[in-house]
Formats: C-alpha cells, structure tokens, sequence
C-alpha cells in the first residue's frame, strides 16, 4: 500500500462490496471489507446439506471480462482462482403445452429455433437484435459505469436513450418486432433475472439480449459461491482485510462526513470513506439512523417502489438428468396477468412461472455422486404488498412449485428427495435486511433508473458512497460490478 492511501470501510461483502474493494486496494488504498453474516457473498450466499451445495443467489454469470478486470488490476489472472465454464444452451424455455425453445447464441440454432414457433418472426427478430446492440452500446458501454450525481449528466444522456424509446416497455419493444406471443416472452423475460417486470420495464434493458449473444453465458466451476471465495483471495492478496459475523451497528458522522463504523461487537473503525453494499433502506434508516441526512434520505426511499421477492426451493435428489438443462424457464399459462399479480396486485396467484437452476449437469461436484442438485425459483410480491404468514404458506408453495416440476419433468421427483429447504421473502428480510424483502431493491423501472436511483455518492456526506443493486446502474452480477466501477473512479478522485 503506498502512504497515500486512505482508509475505507466497504459494509457488506456482496459482489458489488468485493468489486469495489478490489479496485480500492489495488490503487493503494487501506480497504476493510465487513459482513454480517458467517461468510461473504450477499445473496451470492450458500449452503452445504447431505453433501449438496446449494448457491442461494445469482446463478447466471454473464460479460467475464467485467469480472476479469479485477484480477488484471494488479497484474493476475482470474483462471488462476475460478474456472468459468461455458453454458448452452443459455436457456430452454417451456410453455405447459409442451413447447420447448433452446435459447443461446449460436445464430444457425437460435434462428431454427424461432422460425419452429413462427417463420415468419425470423426477419423481425434480426431487428430486433439490431435494436438491443444499439441500447447495449449506450445503456451499457457508454452509461453503465457511470455515475449520475446530478439531473444535468441525466439530460446529458436523455437524447441517445430517447432514440430508442426508453420510455416503452421490454415487452412493448419486443412486440413491435416480433408477432408470436412466446417468442414475445422468450425475448422479454430477462428483465425478470434484475427484478424488473417486462410489461413495465424501460426498454433500455433489451441490452441484456446483447450482452449474453456476445459474451455468452456462464457458471463458476463449484457454484457461484466459488466465484466469492476468488474475489476474497484476490482481494485478501493484495493486502484487504476481510471482517466477517461482525453486523455493522452503526455508520458514525459527525454532520457533514462520515467519520466511522461501529459494529455490533463493539469494534469500531475511523474512516476516510465509507461503501455501504447494504441495503438502501437499511443503510439509510438503521445505520445512519441518529443523522438527519440518514432519517430524510430514508422517509424518501420508502415512497419509491421496490422489486418483487422470490420464493426458492432447493432440493437435491437421487439420480442424473442429463435432458435437463443447467438454466430452464418454465412459463406457467399467464404471462402478462401474472406479472399484474406480483408486481402491482401483490397476490399469491394459483399458476407461477419459475426458473429452474441444475448446476450438476455442468458440474456434477455440486451434488454426492449419482445425485442432482436443483433449485427452483418463483418470483412473488414483496412484503409491502403480501400480508401472509410465510410459515404457513410457504410450505404448501414449495408443494405446489416441486408438484409441478414432477408433471412436467421428473414423475418421481418426490421418491427421489434427499433433502430440501426453501427461502422466503421473510429470509430474505431477515438475512440480508432487505426493505421489504425485496429480491433486487429498487424496481428497475425508468424513473427509478440513472441519476434516480440511490446515488454512487451521497449527496450530503460527501465521503459516503453506495455500491451495489440499489444504485446505478441496478440488479445483476454486471451491473453490480458495474456500480463498482462507477464508485471506484468517484472515489479515486475523491481520495487523492
């Protein structure tokens, strides 16, 4: 470390915490990365049970060279500590009439693939394409490691994302190209994977098409908890330091900056800086709760709309299913009414669409030999808007989520039942004290999105910055690490 460095403390060890500390003490600085819970990862978590290991959180690893960088920063390789292996196809998508469509960048497929569910959608899906490389270009090369301190950068940017009709929807986008309602889903659904609704979502985030054709789609050898683990050696190996099970109690200020962090244990710290990769609210409400700056940021966050929360059920099984890809979308017979119920509604309907996870078809180490590791995932209304008793209904959601992965793939799934357990949006504000449960904070939505989101820099302490999902540019491993970037050269600046 030279002797200029500062001192920062980064709370929270998510990808966006590590990212951001990476690229703190590769430039010199002093970096103490603190999380709460008994290992890093965030809602990148995991367990081990009955010899299965289950990633809680993000499971689609996209752009590696974002994750790259942080090795290259000091000069060493990111294959040294995790192998990223290749996954195709990206997904298979299946409808209950039985349709299946393998989604992924191999053109000659893909465009086999669409002209099976209707011919005549193959010349509109190639404009398609043609659309979401030019919102990549601007919504994510150019805007996605920046950050929006001020309504003017905002206005800055408007032209370009206005050429491509941010203010509609991905759905509405999507349509506009493309005639066959399945079609319309399978190139819509993605803004689901960063909390965001298709029927409502800007349609910048078409991008995402973009940045899977291009740099593909990928899983860490191990589970994305070993994609964790990496960064922490890579972050601990240039000299970070890494407090774990010690919850931060209290950000410290003294009006104008923050001066320390304050942790449960008693331990404390005196700061030049301070990341919060925590939750917004929590952030604001609970950690600067004693400031004025915390109380009015906080009153102003809990009148924005956050993401819906998720229900997942993970279970590990006796036997391999080689037929079963590592990603499968499985639609239920709404689409467009569901996504009401979640998102505006906030009820727990009859039907759900999920996304399946099977990590041991690609990697058969997650799972005791001759055994599958799986999980299943369905997006439901946060706890702002669902008043039920998780204890209660939780159990009777997982019977009907695994009832349905039996009609439709495994006959005898619940003879082949190692083990099983599922987490709830109430897990999810208890372990991560995400404001309502949310799944990816702040609901994606345009007047949520840029210069309105939580700002990489706080507007008032000025030494207190934000990493993360609730910040620009949002939800998901690239913009999280992303939001890294955008951080890292604020505070680079600021701390010379």
């Amino acid at each position: 470390m030279s002797k200029t460095g500062k001192t920062v403390a980064v709370i929270g060890a998510g990808f966006g915490g590590l990212a951001l500390a990476i690229r703190l003490q590769a430039a010199g600085h002093d970096v103490t990365v603190i999380e709460a819970r008994d290992r890093p990862g965030g809602r990148a978590y995991f367990w081990e049970r009955d010899g299965f290991v289950f990633d809680a959180g993000p499971t689609v690893i996209t752009d590696p060279p974002c994750l790259a960088e942080l090795w290259a920063l000091s000069g060493h390789d990111i294959a040294d500590d995790i192998e990223l292996m290749p996954v195709m196809p990206f997904y298979r998508l299946n409808w209950p009439d039985g349709t299946n469509f393998d989604y992924s960048n191999d053109e000659p497929q893909l465009l086999a693939e669409i002209a099976k569910l209707n011919p005549d959608d193959v010349a509109g899906y190639e404009k398609f394409l043609t659309y979401s490389a030019g919102v990549y270009e601007e919504g994510y090369e150019k805007l996605g490691h920046v950050a929006f301190l001020d309504f003017k950068s905002m206005i800055a940017a408007a032209p370009k994302l206005m050429k491509y009709q941010a203010w509609r929807s991905v759905y509405s986008i999507v349509s506009s190209y493309v005639t066959d309602e399945r079609l319309r889903q399978a190139l819509s659904f993605h803004t689901l994977l960063v909390g965001g609704n298709p029927m409502t979502t800007s349609a910048i985030y078409a991008l995402i098409h973009k940045l899977e054709k291009d740099g593909g789609v990928w899983f860490a050898r191990g589970g994305t908890n070993r994609l964790i683990a990496a960064m922490v050696t890579q972050f601990e190996r240039i000299g970070g330091r890494m407090r774990v099970g010690d919850p931060v109690w209290e950000i410290e200020t003294d009006g104008a900056r923050a001066t320390g962090v304050l942790c449960k244990s008693r331990w404390r710290i005196d700061v030049d800086a301070v990341v919060s990769n925590g939750d917004i609210v929590h952030s604001y409400r609970d950690l600067l709760g004693k400031s004025a700056r915390g109380k009015k940021a906080a009153k102003a966050l809990m009148r924005k709309s956050y993401s819906p929360s998720l229900f997942v059920v993970h279970f590990g099984v006796k036997g391999e299913f080689p037929e079963i890809p590592h990603h499968m979308i499985l639609f239920g017979p709404r689409y467009e009414g569901l996504l009401n119920d979640i998102y505006r509604k906030g009820i727990l309907p009859d039907d759900f669409s999920l996304y399946l996870h099977h990590p041991t078809v690609t990697d058969p180490s997650m799972a005791p030999p001759g055994h599958s590791t799986f999980y299943a995932l369905a997006p439901v209304a946060h706890l702002g808007q669902l008043d039920i008793d998780w204890e209660v209904e939780g159990p009777k959601l997982e019977k009907r989520i695994l009832d349905e992965i039996a009609a439709r793939l495994i006959p005898d799934l619940h003879d082949r039942i190692v083990t099983k357990f599922s987490y709830s949006p109430k897990d999810f504000s208890v372990d991560l004290n995400a404001h309502l449960g949310s799944a990816f904070s702040l609901e994606p939505t345009l007047t949520q999105s840029a210069y309105f989101r939580v700002h990489n820099r706080d507007d008032v302490l000025r030494n207190l910055y934000f990493v993360g999902a609730g910040t620009h540019p949002g939800a998901g491993i690239p913009g999280v690490v992303g939001s890294a970037k955008a951080t890292a050269r604020l505070m680079l600046e600021d701390l010379k």
